[in-house]
């Protein structure tokens, strides 16, 4: 009898793979303001961010933690509006903001508080404006947003992460442990028959089909799934 895998293992649960949530310093997002200018009091490092974050206070006395930018000191003034300075830090409507220009931590809609662009060192290009903005993303593609849509100008801090090693084995644990990612990662092929499917033969090698039906059962469904069958039309059959 085989054993769980681990993607069975991770979609049961459990605090193995849950992301521990200590370790979050705070949600990052805009706050459901038209207009408000803050200062920043504190950057902090926290473990489940791989960039640094700012603590800005604002005028009405809210308290919020902000994605810090490449270049950000403590004491500098941040402004949320439309009508905002273009420059490194403010968050403006993507329907504002120059041709040309960097940006990080885009809104998907407006009011949903930034999903995109927020890893350390990123940064997205500002394409063209029209009924909708384009924006050139950090892999290259384009994608289309609504000019309501709020954004930061600038690149996130902390790019140089990747060139500093991690010294040793446990700090890089932890480190991906606050991300509920399992280190080190052991690929199927190089387990035993009865841990993987991938597993066993004389050399590390699959030993079939990677793909796997859809209506395979859990202990199968390893590897990629097997794509859909569609007509002429493009409709699913």
């Amino acid at each position: 009898m085989g054993k769980r895998l681990r993607t069975q293992r991770r979609g049961r649960g459990g605090h193995v793979y849950r992301t521990p949530s200590h370790r979050f310093r705070a949600m990052i997002s805009y706050p459901q303001v038209r207009t408000a200018s803050g200062r920043v009091m504190e950057l902090v490092h926290d473990p489940g961010h791989t960039a640094p974050l700012a603590e800005v206070r604002f005028e009405t006395g809210h308290v919020a933690y902000m994605l810090a930018f490449d270049g950000m000191y403590i004491g500098q003034t941040i402004t949320i509006s439309a009508e905002a300075e273009a420059k490194n830090g403010n968050v403006l409507p993507l329907g504002n903001i120059p041709e040309g220009r960097q940006v990080f931590n885009i809104e998907i809609l407006p009011g949903d508080g930034g999903k995109l662009v927020r890893a350390a060192g990123t940064a997205a290009i500002v394409v063209s404006q029209g009924k909708k903005t384009t924006v050139q993303m950090p892999s290259g593609a384009l994608m289309s947003f609504p000019p309501r849509c709020k954004a930061t100008l600038g690149i996130v801090a902390g790019g140089g992460r990747k060139d500093m090693p991690y010294a040793k084995a446990g700090k890089k644990h932890h480190s991906l442990r606050s991300r509920a990612k399992i280190w080190p990662y052991t690929g199927g092929v190089s387990m035993n028959p009865v841990n993987h499917p991938h597993g066993g033969g004389s050399h590390p090698h699959v030993g079939g089909p990677s793909t796997k039906s859809r209506n395979a059962w859990p202990g199968q469904k390893v590897g990629r799934m097997s794509p859909q069958k569609r007509d002429k039309e493009g409709g699913r059959i």
